[in-house]
């Protein structure tokens, strides 16, 4: 029996049992999580209830971790849960950019640099996928990037909403976190690309596995 290639997700229909669970409390709280989304559009582009986006998009962004962790704790693993957390952290991501530059919280420069990478990302799916495998497995560079972006958002609205004297100090740590998040962020998306092109020329030169 021939080995899946290292570093990328099966071809569908090949999971066992233990992945095929959907209601589990991981993905409820994924879920939940998603659900933060149109909630903190809303209040920040509708009703610019400043305050009270920051404290969505806080909550949404802190509990990032919350699924994976209790997924581990719980024993209930499952491949939705592995698909829907990362969706639900780049929703958030994009959602937050859109709004943000909408606002002029952010440049549109900043926004322009983190979508760029996003369709350099979805190149690479696309090609897994014509090969017949899905979104490789979750680097942990491209997590801690997520978590940079996703706290630097919050205070970024901060400094936006508030005194001139808060909104000098919670600026400099916000665009502190998301510089080094944007630059993290490329990093994760460059070791992606890696990964599918060591992939994608095993699989054509008719390799069980990915050199070494």
């Amino acid at each position: 029996m021939s080995r899946r290639p290292a570093g990328a997700s099966p071809p569908e229909n090949t999971a066992g049992p233990s992945e095929d669970r959907i209601l589990t409390l991981p993905n409820l709280i994924s879920f939940v999580r998603l659900l933060g989304v149109p909630l903190f559009l809303y209040l920040l582009l509708v009703r610019r209830a400043d305050v009270a986006a920051v404290v969505v998009l806080a909550i949404g962004g802190t509990t990032d971790w919350v699924d994976g962790w209790v997924a581990r704790r719980l024993q209930q693993v499952s491949r939705l849960g592995e698909l829907l957390d990362p969706f639900a952290d780049r929703l958030y991501i994009l959602a937050t950019l859109l709004a943000f530059t909408a606002r002029e919280v952010v440049p549109w420069q900043f926004t322009a640099a983190l979508l760029a990478r996003e369709l350099l990302l979805l190149g690479s799916l696309g090609v897994l996928r014509r090969h017949g495998y899905g979104p490789p497995p979750v680097h942990y560079v491209g997590k801690t990037a997520t978590f940079l972006l996703l706290a630097a958002f919050p205070v970024l609205l901060l400094a936006h909403a508030t005194s001139a004297a808060t909104a000098t100090a919670a600026g400099a740590v916000g665009w502190g976190l998301a510089w080094w998040g944007l630059v993290l962020y490329w990093a994760a998306g460059a070791l992606y690309v890696v990964q599918a092109t060591r992939l994608v020329r095993s699989v054509r030169a008719g390799s069980s596995g990915v050199p070494a």
